[in-house]
């Protein structure tokens, strides 16, 4: 007799819901924090005349040739920090969770936030704890310290600053975490590029600490390029779980001809950066609306009936996420990704003809 998948299944991942993806064709695009600028057509054409040379019928460069060095010299990643690549940051969170899976061992994060760090610690069959926030997003320094002391993770996650809520911690905090913490730490700068500070200077020096960022939020999402630093010792076990040919030939040189033309994702940053300000304040002025701080590519704010307003705006092919019924903290909320300034104008004008 043949058994269902549900009989072979773990029974806790039959009760997961895999990752969904929403259907964004001809849609206004303001739900996965991209980045809203295609390559100009000069680039388009340079990049696919490199990519025409690479050697497809061959593996990879298994430690990424000398694409680690130029990521350590590009974002100032301190001499004594290992760097490791991944299939984005999210495989990276898989390698740390499968490294630590032990049984008992016991994944902390704060909620919300990102949820591949709970989805993770189901997958490798850890225990997961969640610290929740205040009710204004700010960090329970006391609460965190308490969670750490009584439950001993092997890994802490934060989200520095924190998705979906945009706000980054106080470092001295997450500096107190990092020293209370008994096992590893991973300080998640997915959206450093829009930020005010990164904790990449301690790389390598603190051994409990890896500092863990992505290229998809600057304009790279479709390359899948993610990248840790920290403790050689760390770096060096991590390594162990790493699949060998992670990153294709096409991602490596993606990625290289990215580092060569910095300045323009740079640039892109920047804007995106005035956007965020111009967006923050102009939302904020909408009738009943509460926008929360953010130093990442997207905001989030609180508007009563925001399943309304997100079904409204769906129905004018403008695409944001909404947070409500996420998590109890997230009750009303919404996020929009900055896009571009015709994007966000759009966004804007659809918003005021809803709410006003």
């Amino acid at each position: 007799m043949k058994l269902s998948a549900q009989h072979w299944v773990r029974p806790e991942i039959s009760a997961l819901q895999a990752y969904h993806v929403a259907e964004a064709s001809g849609f206004i695009k303001l739900d996965a924090m991209e980045n809203p600028f295609p390559l100009p057509p000069e680039l388009q054409a340079e990049l696919g005349q490199r990519l025409a040379r690479v050697a497809i019928n061959r593996y990879p460069d298994p430690a990424g040739g000398n694409l680690k060095v130029r990521l350590k010299a590009a974002f100032a990643i301190p001499a004594a920090a290992d760097v490791l690549l991944g299939n984005g940051s999210d495989e990276i969170i898989t390698l740390i969770t499968q490294l630590l899976a032990r049984p008992g061992a016991k994944v902390l994060a704060l909620e919300p936030s990102f949820v591949m760090y709970r989805m993770n610690a189901v997958l490798s069959g850890m225990d997961y704890i969640g610290v929740p926030l205040n009710a204004d997003f700010s960090l329970n320094l006391s609460a965190t310290l308490a969670a750490i002391a009584l439950h001993q993770p092997a890994v802490v996650f934060i989200a520095y600053p924190n998705n979906p809520t945009g706000n980054r911690y106080p470092r001295a905090a997450v500096e107190a975490i990092i020293a209370a913490a008994p096992g590893l730490v991973v300080v998640d700068e997915a959206y450093q590029a829009f930020a005010d500070d990164s904790l990449m200077d301690l790389a390598g020096t603190v051994e409990n600490l890896l500092l863990l960022r992505t290229l998809s939020k600057v304009g790279l999402a479709g390359i899948r390029l993610g990248y840790a630093a920290g403790h050689p010792s760390w770096m060096a076990e991590l390594d162990k779980v790493r699949p060998p040919y992670n990153i294709n030939v096409l991602t490596q040189e993606t990625a290289h001809f990215a580092l060569d033309h910095l300045g323009l994702f740079d640039e892109q940053a920047n804007l995106l950066r005035a956007e965020r300000q111009r967006l923050a304040a102009a939302v904020q002025a909408l009738p009943a609306v509460t926008v929360f701080a953010s130093e990442a590519n997207f905001i989030s704010c609180r508007v009563s009936g925001a399943a309304a307003v997100f079904d409204a705006l769906k129905a004018r092919k403008i695409l944001i996420k909404k947070l409500d019924g996420a998590h109890p903290l997230l009750q009303d909320c919404l996020r929009l990704t900055v896009g571009s300034p015709a994007e966000n104008s759009a966004l804007l004008a659809a918003l005021h003809d809803i709410l006003s």
